[in-house]
């Protein structure tokens, strides 16, 4: 796609951790005043993440996001209020699928539910970092059983980023019916309900503010949001993000140490 033939953007969805914030989760203000240059242009931003939706409060408001936004990869559409607008769970049997794989090898597993982060080993890998990200604490359970029915999302976290990759690829032909798992970073894999994905969310999305999906951007740095770059009229990877990310995007900026989502937005999204 040349600069020249690129669509009038209309609405633009933004992965929050690896494109937005900074490594140490800080939002900087170079990508505060972009965002307000598109809102101050009349296009619509949002953000679409992995995290549940109380760890992006802190986004939003900084932000002043005043439309609907995406948590757990999709699997929550949040409306401005709080309120949910949809939700996509897993289905029991595709969690319990994942749940019981996963307990056969070394990563640390935690489960979304109920609006509580539930985990079984308090000392395994990337917890405390995933507390740091989230800004609140888990919750330690002896097991997940009595959550099957209503999980939002399960992850499998390790320091083994092969193993990680190995497992998606021998869980997903498992659970591919009713579920899907993707990488969310380099040391997460995500298992989510086979709708809730970001390119379903960004449809939603756009349908809800009535904009054509062709006048759409996403821009992201991790394979899920490859479901989103599939979806938009636009997509722009980060300089960081996998060679596999990149080759499914439309264009490439700079890193989230560059500020690349500031850039791509200037370049590529705000009218000339």
């Amino acid at each position: 796609m040349s600069e020249a033939t690129q669509p009038l953007i209309r609405f633009m969805l933004s992965d929050i951790d690896g494109t937005l914030l900074r490594p140490d989760h800080s939002l900087s203000q170079a990508n505060i005043e972009a965002v307000r240059k598109l809102q101050a242009a009349g296009i619509h931003f949002s953000v679409a993440s992995s995290r549940p939706p109380r760890a992006m409060r802190q986004q939003i408001e900084a932000l002043g996001i005043e439309v609907p936004t995406v948590a757990f990869n999709g699997a929550n559409i949040i409306k401005p209020d709080g309120s949910l607008l949809k939700a996509h769970r897993i289905d029991p049997k595709a969690a319990r699928t994942s749940l019981e794989l996963f307990a056969g090898e070394n990563v640390s597993v935690w489960v979304f539910a109920d609006d509580q982060w539930l985990l079984l080993d308090p000392q395994g890998d990337y917890v405390e970092h995933e507390r740091n990200t989230l800004g609140y604490d888990f919750v330690q359970v002896e097991h997940f059983e009595d959550y099957l029915d209503r999980i939002d999302k399960i992850v499998a976290a390790s320091k083994d980023f092969e193993l990680l990759k190995r497992l998606e690829v021998q869980l997903n032909p498992l659970i591919a019916e009713a579920a899907r798992a993707a990488r969310s970073q380099s040391y997460y894999l995500d298992v989510t309900a086979l709708d809730a994905n970001k390119g379903s969310a960004l449809e939603t999305l756009a349908q809800t503010l009535g904009v054509d999906l062709a006048h759409t951007a996403a821009i992201g740095d991790a394979g899920n949001d490859v479901a989103m770059f599939l979806r938009a009229g636009l997509s722009i990877a980060m300089g960081q993000a996998e060679v596999g990310v990149k080759t499914q995007a439309n264009y490439v900026t700079g890193s989230n140490t560059e500020d690349g989502l500031a850039a791509a937005i200037e370049r590529y999204i705000l009218p000339r």
